[in-house]
């Protein structure tokens, strides 16, 4: 008997996902945690690995479309079983005995608009090389549009929700372009009775060439838990202009004549004495959670990791506890899976404290936010090379700005100093670092 395969929750915080690639194909045979398909998260590319078994009659949803939570991707039966119906009842297509429009090279629309109740996402009934559109309203689904149109225009029009009724594409043969879709996404936000605020906000910026997007679903949680963080979150910031270079020599000394892939870096050194000073300072290892102050028994690092189109944080596991070539070999394993979202959300959650550098971009000085629950993140800047003073002399130098964010229900200043403090005296005596 045929079954509908739903779209499961495949992190916590997951509320939509972009189905990447079926790993499946209809017909073939399917067993109970066989890998069906690799949908993308607003963490990871995650695993939808089957919870049920049989044959794989049919794919609901295309490649590349943002699904919800719950909604049918598809459905499994017998071989050879007829579910016609049932697509046409999930995806409001007309089934297979109505009569259907003479074939035309030209873009068509469906006669007869599907009805609001069985109303399917636009991205499910867009045929391979057209963009599908849809108009919807308070009732649901009013209509499908078929335009030729490249494949990211297809993308686009499905994120933003657009419909394409009326738009001549200015490509050729009148294909729809992504230039095409900025006054489409004018007019659909353009005021109206009981529009919102963002809507006419929008409406008063957009102008043609702009580009409308709708926001992935990484920078969606992005996007609401930053606010959250600085809304609800009293952060204070300390800075220090750190004396690094000792501890770039020592790298240097540790880098000599090691293979790449077991080379540590300034940022490996810099998670290393941050997690030691935890661990001296442990009134600073804690959270504000509940109402309740949690002072953690672990030192759990978690390391911001720039991927496309967001930034996630990987933990690395006792920190503390790791030697620094074994820090080292984490932190490298950690961020080459975050930018190949291959990483698993649990090793994404329950850090303790945070480190963001920007060195890398030539950045002095930046403060980050803070990421809750944690109650510190430290902000790194590039390393620079500036005159200092010694014995009454100026002689060259380098320099490293840190600016640590601290959550004040639980870290007051004097708290935060004596955390930099036991920072400075690791990094300036950096061989305690190797202890």
């Amino acid at each position: 008997m045929a079954r509908v395969i739903e779209l499961p929750k495949l992190s916590p915080t997951m509320e939509e996902g972009t189905l990447v690639r079926w790993a499946k194909r209809e017909g073939d045979a399917i067993n109970i945690d066989d890998l069906l398909a690799e949908v993308e998260t607003d963490k990871a590319t995650m695993e939808f690995r089957s919870f049920d078994r049989g044959t794989l009659l049919k794919t609901l949803v295309p490649e590349g479309s943002v699904t919800k939570l719950g909604q049918p991707v598809a459905i499994f039966g017998e071989p050879g079983e007829d579910v016609s119906a049932l697509v046409a009842q999930l995806t409001g297509a007309a089934p297979p005995s109505a009569p259907t429009a003479t074939a035309s090279p030209q873009p068509v629309a469906d006669a007869s608009p599907a009805p609001a109740s069985a109303a399917a996402p636009a991205s499910a009934a867009a045929p391979q090389g057209h963009a599908a559109s849809a108009v919807h309203g308070e009732k649901g689904v009013a209509g499908v549009i078929l335009a030729p149109s490249t494949p990211r225009v297809r993308r686009m029009a499905r994120e933003l929700d657009l419909s394409l009724v009326g738009v001549k594409g200015s490509g050729p043969r009148g294909r729809v372009t992504e230039g095409d879709l900025s006054p489409v996404a004018q007019a659909a936000q353009a005021p109206s009775h009981g529009s919102s605020a963002a809507s006419d906000l929008l409406a008063l910026v957009v102008r043609p060439g702009d580009v409308v997007k709708a926001p992935s679903s990484m920078r969606k949680t992005i996007a609401r838990r930053l606010v959250e963080a600085k809304q609800t979150v009293p952060h204070f910031y300390l800075e220090a202009d750190l004396d690094v270079e000792a501890l770039a020599a020592l790298r240097e000394q540790l880098n000599q004549g090691v293979a790449p892939e077991e080379k540590v870096s300034f940022n490996d050194l810099l998670v290393r004495a941050a997690a030691l000073s935890l661990r001296a300072v442990p009134e600073s290892n804690a959270s504000w959670i509940d109402g309740q102050v949690v002072v953690y028994d672990r030192v759990d690092v978690s390391i911001a990791v720039a991927i496309e189109d967001g930034l996630v944080t990987p933990v690395v596991r006792g920190a503390d506890r790791l030697s620094v070539r074994a820090l080292a070999r984490v932190a490298k394993d950690l961020a080459s899976r975050a930018r190949a979202r291959k990483l698993k959300p649990e090793e994404m959650q329950a850090g303790t404290f945070s480190v963001s550098n920007l060195g890398m971009f030539q950045i002095d000085r930046f403060a980050a936010v803070i990421n809750p629950p944690e109650s510190m993140i430290l902000a790194v800047g590039a390393v620079r090379d500036v005159p200092v003073v010694k014995a009454g002399a100026v002689v060259p130098g380098k320099r490293c700005a840190v600016t640590l964010s601290c959550d004040h229900r639980v870290v007051d200043g004097a708290l935060g100093a004596r955390f930099l403090l036991s920072l400075r005296k690791l990094v300036e005596r950096p061989l305690d670092i190797l202890a």
